[in-house]
């Protein structure tokens, strides 16, 4: 577990420093507050994913029923203007795509959205039967701006996203003054057997705009800090919801702009369980 948070500081040439402070416990203290947070934030959002509702031998209700408690007592102390479910919201089974819709993600106190992981498989059909928007979109906040778009097929393939729907979507937005792009795998292997896509296309364009702050991913459930492709741009993850495998704790990732248009993320331990690093020799 990477436990630290980042701050990064947005100008025209892109990232400029990254400055390293401690994890936030959340729910820590009696009013449910942290300190470093910026002044006079202008958009404040979640990202959470690897839900596996419907995962056999797992405890999905009550994983899914925690996450909506945990980002509906975030919003009600600290606000969130939004949240993202970044993929794997049910465990190979689509059909129960319509039951954690209405009986878990539609009680979220806060606008959300969703896009597909390896795991729900589905496509642009499925998921307009479901949320009625498809499997690749954009959503726009006045100058900020997220690029959403699958990473898999229906069988529960790894597939690159659609790298002219991204392209397009980037040159449309390249006025905007931070940009943020969701994938639930990431384009690249950093490690030679790791089970990320091989997308270099979609990493040169990750790379090619400057108001491009971001990726955000899920898939790996053992993931919870950040890695870096290029010229230092960073690619977050935030751990996992439900599932048999990943940290000890369950959580998501906090994302934070101010007027300044600085960028502050960390990470939440929102189970509470504090254990790190534990090994067996």
């Amino acid at each position: 577990m990477f436990n630290r948070r980042k701050f990064i500081t947005t100008s025209a040439t892109g990232l400029a420093g990254i400055f390293l402070l401690p994890a936030v416990n959340s729910f820590a203290s009696a009013d449910n507050g942290y300190t470093s947070k910026p002044a006079k934030l202008k958009f404040r959002f979640a990202l959470a994913s690897d839900i596996h509702y419907g995962q056999p031998g797992t405890g999905f209700e009550q994983n899914t029923a925690n996450m909506v408690k945990w980002l509906n007592d975030d919003h009600a102390k600290n606000h969130l203007d939004m949240v993202i479910i970044n993929g794997d919201l049910v465990h190979n089974r689509p059909d129960l795509l319509p039951e954690i819709k209405t009986k878990y993600l539609d009680k979220l106190s806060v606008p959300y959205q969703t896009i597909p992981g390896n795991h729900d498989f589905a496509d642009a059909v499925v998921w307009k039967s479901v949320f009625n928007y498809e499997d690749h979109y954009t959503v726009e906040h006045g100058d900020i701006a997220f690029v959403l778009a699958n990473t898999a097929d229906t069988k529960g393939k790894y597939v690159c996203p659609d790298n002219s729907f991204i392209k397009q979507s980037l040159d449309k937005f390249k006025d905007k003054k931070v940009v943020f792009v969701v994938l639930h795998i990431p384009p690249v292997k950093w490690l030679k057997d790791e089970g990320f896509l091989d997308c270099p296309e979609t990493v040169e364009l990750l790379h090619a705009y400057p108001n491009v702050k971001a990726a955000f991913h899920g898939h790996d459930h053992l993931l919870d800090g950040v890695r870096y492709t290029g010229n230092k741009f960073p690619h977050f993850f935030d751990s996992h919801i439900g599932g048999d495998w990943g940290t000890d704790y369950r959580g998501y990732r906090v994302v934070e702009i101010n007027e300044q248009n600085e960028i502050y993320t960390y990470q939440v331990n929102a189970s509470q369980n504090p254990r790190l690093n534990a090994n067996k020799l």
